[in-house]
């Protein structure tokens, strides 16, 4: 499936203007850096600054005592140093004007990159108000926005039925789905978190009936995916009134649906502590260190379609691919519906490893990113921790992911934000031969015509 449109004329003569604004930009960085070129040994620091607070974070996350101790100081003092050390030189002024022309540059290529292979929305079809909506309802998701937003009286002033989980009971979103279809729903919601909306939303694609959102949850990604209201959780109940249908894929793993993601190595581990909900922070600190070192977890093989990826520290496998792999900023997908699984493998070795995270990013050897239709996890145990849409599984290996297209309808509000905008990675030779690119000629296109 395509999932971009495609560019006009005028789309691509704005595309190419910003490409050389772009380079105008880069050559504007440069001639600010070569105007300190007198004291390049202190520009140089500025890196190697840089470099040393990503070894130091590492330091900080895969040790303990004084050695963590050490890397955290290490990554706070290197860029203070280094800020100080321009302050003092008079270059703070070569490195505030470098650093804007560089950030303009980003934000120009960027934006030419964006309007030449402009994205499409998702089509969406109008459809008739259900007659038999029911709405599971996690009365304590998000911090009791069930409650606090009224949720309940707000859903059954509208014609549906809610059912209130009773948590200390260990209900079952499951069976409760299967009942409310055979007792004739025709439209399943869930007002929780992700890992309850997947399950639910496995039945609704079962049996092909249409699914709601109510963000209600504490993250919201697949509401934030699919463009709606995460501040008033009550707008999503437009739905049941003013809606329209979207069709998404749902992935799966092991035979179980998820809408999110399924995480693999260090991540999965540590939500299986049962510390982690009341403690997310100190469970990770406390459990990376052997994490990353190898003294604890499990030793992993994936294959995605034909490609073999060894030995990675953290998979994390998504229902479509996320815009950007870079792990230290966030991150949300484009498109519910290109039939592919997102792939992103992480292995760090070392602090010069993460040292060159922390310069490239998304581009370090460190980080594998790639999209599939197939993936299987192995390893030597014969069962592993899997985190999938946040919620703590053990999985016999091998585990194998797959996606199911188009499967489930999602009712959506008519009148929503839509989903925030995330500016694509750059991709340096495409804006030079973007830049370079000579605008068609008219009459050479209308001789194609002609010719055809």
């Amino acid at each position: 499936m395509n999932a971009y449109s495609t560019t006009s004329e005028a789309e691509s003569g704005s595309a190419r203007l910003l490409a050389r604004l772009a380079l105008l930009c880069v050559a504007a960085a440069v001639a600010a850096v070569v105007a300190g070129v007198g004291q390049w040994l202190i520009l140089l620091l500025g890196l190697v600054g840089l470099a040393l607070a990503g070894g130091g974070v590492w330091w900080a996350l895969a040790h303990r005592g004084i050695a963590r101790f050490l890397g955290a100081l290490l990554a706070i003092a290197a860029p203070v140093a280094v800020l100080v050390l321009y302050a003092v030189s008079g270059l703070w002024v070569v490195a505030v004007g470098a650093l804007a022309a560089w950030s303009a540059a980003l934000a120009c290529a960027r934006g030419a990159l964006r309007r030449l292979r402009k994205p499409h929305g998702m089509h969406t079809r109008t459809v008739r108000p259900p007659r038999r909506a029911v709405l599971i309802m996690n009365p304590r998701s998000g911090g009791g926005k069930v409650g606090r937003f009224g949720l309940v009286e707000r859903a059954q002033a509208l014609g549906a039925r809610v059912i209130l989980l009773d948590l200390d009971a260990d209900p079952d979103p499951v069976a409760l789905a299967r009942q409310a279809v055979v007792e004739g729903a025709d439209l399943l919601g869930v007002a929780g978190g992700d890992g309850t909306q997947a399950l639910v939303a496995g039945v609704a694609a079962e049996h092909g009936l249409p699914f709601m959102v109510v963000t209600a949850g504490t993250r919201n990604h697949f509401a934030m995916d699919l463009g709606l209201d995460r501040d008033d959780p009550a707008k999503s109940l437009d739905a049941l009134t003013d809606g329209v249908e979207l069709r998404v894929d749902l992935g799966d793993v092991a035979g179980r649906p998820f809408v999110n993601t399924a995480s693999f190595g260090t991540y999965a581990h540590i939500v299986q502590s049962p510390d982690y909900r009341e403690a997310k922070a100190a469970t990770a600190l406390d459990q990376l260190p052997d994490l990353l070192t190898g003294d604890a977890g499990v030793a992993l093989t994936a294959r995605a379609d034909e490609e073999q990826l060894e030995a990675p520290q953290a998979v994390l496998v998504s229902n479509n691919p996320y815009a950007r792999a870079d792990p230290l900023t966030g991150g949300r997908r484009e498109r519910l519906d290109t039939g592919r699984l997102g792939v992103i493998a992480v292995r760090v070795d070392g602090a010069a490893q993460a040292a060159e995270v922390a310069l490239l990013g998304e581009r370090a050897s460190a980080i594998t990113s790639l999209t599939s239709r197939r993936v299987v996890v192995e390893a030597a145990e014969e069962v592993i921790p899997v985190a999938v849409d946040g919620e703590a599984l053990t999985l016999r290996t091998p585990v194998v992911c797959t996606i199911r297209p188009g499967a489930l309808r999602v009712r959506v509000p008519r009148d929503r934000p839509g989903a925030p905008y995330v500016a694509p990675s750059v991709d340096w030779r495409r804006v030079v031969r973007l830049a370079f690119d000579r605008a068609p000629d008219p009459r050479a296109k209308n001789q194609e015509h002609s010719d055809g």
